[in-house]
């Protein structure tokens, strides 16, 4: 019986990681469509950062209220709501493409992100061990996870922005599209074997929302704050990358516009597969390395306006930043009770999302009344400072 149950679980393990990188994608794709909802509707980077920020609080909502719920009532009962949520959300984009529609699709959108980004984590972790326990402790469902959010993320903003290049209705086809990717996935993560049931037990007691090893809170905190910082510079690349391309640049391709960001998550999943097998300090000081390396050549790319530099520049920081947050994330789940992964885990990603968000509103807020240039001088300088003190404080922690 055990022999039959294993292809189902690892088979699973690649549904649920293509609907987690699906999703995510779906979570990036208006990045090079943002210029276009711009010139439409008049409305400034501030606006845009706010459209794009309340996706972001969607998400944190979502993981704070919904998170952990699968550390109860199981994974898949979890993860097919995300992705039903996901389909609405991209059908509200495609058939209300104005501002209050943008709005509301884009919370929506959050909410999906919030319920999948934690459990997918969490199931991922259970399919393989339930598939290969004879590899307990495999960095592999931590690495897939990791290259599926971040990968997802790369994905949305190059997907849109060809779409958008050569196809017409540039604001309504690349969400249908993905509404059909993740309804297909839908179908593929319902066959998946589920890993905890509780709903049978009624008389079990549930597991705490959020429960750390003994010793493990001030490893978790550092870990969360480096989470906050390496995606600080994800949402910069995704809410203001492309209006810094289209209008600091001087570049209209939505193709070419859709690039920044997918270079910056792209690098970001390349450099966790290149080195995810690395002992975590490792990966903790390349990518507290290669971080403000990244930050400072995308502001001299500022100064003499260059795409090549500005794109060498996201490579770099997001190489960096992937690093970071595959040690952060690897950090949570071992600091994280088992019982309450999910929880754990979403409490993490809230932090990290309120890195995506909160330094991009600032940002795009401070541009209104200082020069592009300077304010990301000191943008870069501030992320830096606080990713080098997280990532000392965090392999402190490390055993």
């Amino acid at each position: 019986m055990t022999t039959l149950s294993r292809p189902g679980h690892a088979t699973g393990f690649w549904f649920v990681a293509l609907a987690f990188a699906s999703l995510m994608a779906f979570g990036t794709l208006p990045t090079p469509l943002w210029p276009l909802y711009q010139a439409r509707d008049h409305f400034g980077p501030t606006q845009v950062t706010i459209a794009f920020a309340v996706m972001v609080a969607g998400a944190a909502i979502s993981f704070g209220a919904l998170g952990h719920l699968s550390d109860r009532f199981g994974r898949r009962r979890i993860i097919a709501p995300a992705l039903v949520v996901g389909i609405g959300a991209a059908l509200v984009l495609a058939a209300w493409p104005t501002l209050p529609g943008l709005i509301v699709g884009r919370v929506l959108t959050g909410i999906a992100v919030g319920l999948m980004a934690s459990t997918a984590t969490a199931y991922l972790t259970d399919l393989h061990r339930a598939a290969h326990p004879d590899r307990a402790g495999s960095g592999v469902p931590m690495l897939t996870s990791t290259v599926a959010n971040l990968g997802g993320l790369a994905l949305g903003p190059l997907l849109a922005g060809i779409l958008a290049q050569w196809l017409p209705a540039p604001l309504v086809t690349s969400y249908v599209l993905l509404a059909g990717v993740m309804a297909g996935l839908l179908v593929l993560v319902l066959s998946t074997p589920e890993t905890v049931d509780r709903l049978g037990g009624a008389g079990a007691a549930r597991p705490s929302r959020f429960a750390l090893r003994p010793g493990a809170a001030r490893l978790f905190g550092a870990a969360a704050a480096v989470g906050f910082f390496a995606f600080a510079l994800m949402g910069f690349f995704s809410s203001l990358g492309a209006i810094v391309v289209r209008g600091q640049l001087g570049i209209t391709s939505t193709f070419v516009v859709g690039l920044a960001p997918f270079t910056a998550f792209a690098a970001s999943a390349a450099a966790q597969i290149l080195l995810g097998k690395a002992p975590q300090r490792r990966l903790l000081v390349a990518g507290s390395g290669l971080f403000p390396v990244g930050l400072a050549v995308t502001a001299a790319a500022l100064y003499h306006p260059t795409l090549g530099w500005f794109l060498t520049g996201a490579a770099l920081a997001g190489a960096g930043a992937g690093l970071l947050f595959k040690a952060a994330a690897t950090q949570t789940v071992l600091a994280a009770d088992p019982a309450s992964r999910a929880g754990v885990l979403a409490v993490f990603f809230i932090i990290a999302y309120a890195g995506m968000g909160l330094p991009s509103i600032a940002f795009s807020i401070v541009i209104r009344y200082a020069a592009l240039a300077p304010t990301m001088v000191g943008f870069g300088a501030v992320l830096a400072l606080g990713t080098i003190a997280a990532v000392v404080t965090t392999i402190r922690r490390i055993r």
